[in-house]
């Protein structure tokens, strides 16, 4: 399972840093939409997927709450899924 969490956990990044720094740029400076629209669900299912999957692995490896809780915070923070990935998944 920590294998298909670390996966999400860098789509979930790379999906947040393409809707923050090329979507949101283009919907306000160009004035167009198109890139939000399209970035906006894949982004939200797997920032709910990194969620669950969080949840799941907290009570599966006994996750500390303030280790559990800085993986969620992770998450809303543009690299924090990658700092995550280095710092508590990578051997």
């Amino acid at each position: 399972m920590i294998k298909l969490f670390r996966i999400v956990s860098v789509l979930e990044g790379v999906s947040y840093l393409l809707l923050l720094f090329i979507a949101t740029p283009i919907k306000y400076l160009l004035d167009n939409e198109l890139y939000v629209k399209m970035l906006g669900m894949p982004h939200g299912l797997l920032f709910i997927t990194y969620v669950i999957l969080a949840i799941m692995l907290k009570y599966e490896y006994k996750w500390e709450s303030k280790k559990f809780f800085i993986i969620l915070v992770a998450s809303i923070i543009p690299f924090g899924t990658f700092y995550i990935d280095k710092k508590y998944f990578r051997n």
